[in-house]
C-alpha cells in the first residue's frame, strides 16, 4: 500500500539580492507524492545466519523510490524491528542517500536481530520498512512492511582479558560488589597491567573480577605486593586504605602481583561539561565523524565518563565539548592509557554493544564489549 500525504514545504532559495514578500507568496510548493515501498527480500523470508559468513551479504534489500512533486535528494533509512513492534527502538540497517537499495551483511543483520532480543540458535520474526526524507521535510514512512524470519548466532566479540573492578566504601559502589563499581583501566599492550587515577574517599578498598561476587579478589601484601584470594576458603586479604579523601593513581600487575598507590595532583586539571565518543564506528559510516554521542559524567568524579552504546566495525575518539581542540584516542582495541595503548591515533572497533568508560585526567579508555 501505498502512503499519500500532501506536506506544505518552503524551499529553501539562496538568494543573491534580498528577498521580498511576494517572493516568499511565490515560492514553489514541495508535496509528497508516495512513500517508498519494500521489494526485495519477500516477506516470509527465512535467514539462518552463521558466523562464519559474518562478513557476506545476507541479502540485497530493495524499495521503490520515493516520489516528490519537485526532483530533490532523498535520504532512506531502512529499519529493523521485533515482530509487531511500533519501530520506536528500530535498529537501523542502513541509510542511503537517492539510492533505493543496500546490502546488508550478515554481521549487520545478526547484530540487529541480537539486539531486538533474538536468543542464538532460536528462530524470531522481525518486520522491516523503510523510511524517507528531504532536507527540511517532514519524514515519509511506508506503511509497507516485511516481515523476515531470522535466526541468529550469538555475534559476541572476541574478549579473552580480565578486568577488575573497584570495591569499598572509599570508592563510588561502596562495599556493594554489584553496584557500578568502577573498573580499573587496561593496558593497551599489557593485558596484566591496570591502573586507575581519580578520587577515593576516606576509607579503603579492594578490587574484585566477578560483579556480584567476592571472589577473586585481590587486597592489600606485605611490602607492596599484591594478596590473592581465589576461592571462599581463602583468607581475606588486607585493604588498601585511604586516610585523606582526595585523587590518587592506583596501578597493579597481576603477573608480578605487585601494586603502587601513590597521591594525584589533580588541582590544574580541567573538568569539563561535555565529553562525547565519536566515530566511524558509531553509524558504520564515515558520517560518524561528524557528530559526537554524549557520555554521562560521574556525580562522584568528574573526570570519569560512561556510554553505553551499540557501535560498528570502525574507528572512534573522545572529543570534549563537541569540538576538535581537545580530543583523546587510542591504538588499541578495547582499551589503553598514556603510554600504553592511548594516544593520538584512532582507537579499533568492532561490532557489538559496549559499556565504554573513560578518564580525562589521562585518556585512559575501557570498552566492554558483549553487553545485553
Amino acid at each position: 500500500m501505498k502512503n499519500i500525504s500532501k506536506i506544505l514545504i518552503a524551499f529553501i532559495s539562496i538568494l543573491a539580492v534580498s528577498c521580498n514578500a511576494d517572493d516568499v507568496d511565490n515560492r514553489p510548493i514541495l508535496e509528497s507524492v508516495s512513500a517508498p515501498e519494500m521489494t526485495l527480500p519477500a516477506t516470509g523470508e527465512i535467514f539462518v545466519l552463521t558466523e562464519e559468513n559474518a562478513d557476506d551479504e545476507a541479502d540485497l534489500f530493495t524499495w521503490t523510490a520515493a516520489e516528490y512533486s519537485h526532483d530533490v535528494v532523498v535520504s532512506y533509512t531502512l529499519m529493523m524491528d521485533a515482530k509487531d513492534g511500533d519501530f520506536a527502538n528500530a535498529q537501523t540497517l542502513a541509510t542511503t542517500s537517492n539510492i533505493s537499495q543496500a546490502s546488508i551483511s550478515v554481521k549487520t543483520l545478526n547484530q540487529a536481530a541480537i539486539e531486538l532480543g533474538a536468543v542464538p540458535g532460536t528462530a524470531k520474526s522481525f518486520d522491516v520498512k523503510v523510511k524517507c526524507s528531504v532536507s527540511g521535510g517532514v519524514p515519509m514512512e511506508t506503511e509497507e512492511i516485511i516481515n523476515i524470519n531470522i535466526t541468529a548466532y550469538s555475534g559476541l566479540v572476541n574478549y579473552p582479558f580480565t578486568d577488575w573492578y573497584l570495591v569499598g566504601d572509599a570508592t563510588v559502589a561502596g562495599w556493594d560488589n554489584n553496584k557500578a563499581n568502577q573498573p580499573l583501566f587496561r593496558s593497551g599492550t599489557n593485558p596484566k597491567l591496570y591502573k586507575y587515577t581519580g578520587y577515593f574517599k576516606v576509607g579503603s578498598f579492594k578490587v574484585i573480577s566477578t560483579l556480584g561476587s567476592w571472589i577473586p579478589m585481590y587486597g592489600m601484601g606485605a611490602g607492596g605486593s599484591l594478596a590473592y584470594r581465589g576461592t571462599d576458603a581463602d583468607a581475606d586479604p588486607a585493604n588498601f586504605s585511604i586516610a585523606t579523601a582526595g585523587y590518587y593513581t592506583f596501578t597493579m600487575d597481576t603477573q608480578t602481583l605487585t601494586y603502587t598507590l601513590i597521591p594525584y595532583d589533580a588541582s590544574a586539571a580541567t573538568t569539563y561539561s561535555v565529553i562525547g565518543y565519536i566515530g566511524s564506528s558509531r553509524t558504520g559510516t564515515e558520517a560518524g565523524w561528524g557528530d559526537d554521542t554524549d557520555m554521562v559524567q560521574s556525580t562522584f568524579d568528574p573526570h570519569i565518563w560512561t556510554l553505553t552504546i551499540s557501535l560498528f566495525d570502525g574507528k572512534g575518539k573522545f572529543r570534549a565539548n563537541n569540538a576538535w581542540d581537545v580530543n583523546w584516542g587510542g591504538d588499541t582495541a578495547f582499551s589503553g592509557y598514556t603510554a600504553h595503548g592511548a594516544g593520538g591515533g584512532d582507537i579499533p572497533v568492532a561490532k557489538s554493544k559496549y559499556k565504554v568508560y573513560f578518564n580525562d585526567l589521562d585518556g585512559s579508555y575501557l570498552m566492554l564489549p558483549n553487553q545485553q
